[in-house]
């Protein structure tokens, strides 16, 4: 079966402890329901740095990952279609999802 990453950008962090229990509910609740195609949940990240052949960076490039995901899915439409309840969307943040490629 196909896999893929959902890579998380954006999102806004919880104002008060009962918005925070709210959107953890939410992210909860799309695991569970997931629970056979995902894996890694909606494991967060912190600041990242960017790696080049000039060097290191603090900036974490142009469009920074907040969290990521790994999904099985029978294809890009069936992960697309998860992605789209990703409880990420609802704090302003996207979800990129790429196919690994068999090599």
């Amino acid at each position: 079966m196909p896999k893929f990453i959902f890579a998380y950008h954006g999102g806004g962090q919880p104002e008060t402890a009962e918005e925070g229990q709210k959107v953890m509910a939410a992210w909860d609740a799309w695991i569970e329901k997931h629970a056979t195609a995902l894996s890694a949940g909606g494991a967060p990240v912190g600041p990242s740095r960017t790696v080049s052949v000039s060097g290191v960076a603090d900036d974490g490039g142009a469009n920074p990952v907040s969290g990521y995901s790994l999904c099985e899915a029978a294809s890009m439409e069936v992960a697309l279609e998860i992605a789209k309840g990703c409880p990420i969307l609802a704090s302003g943040g996207t979800v990129e999802v790429a196919q690994e490629m068999e090599m």
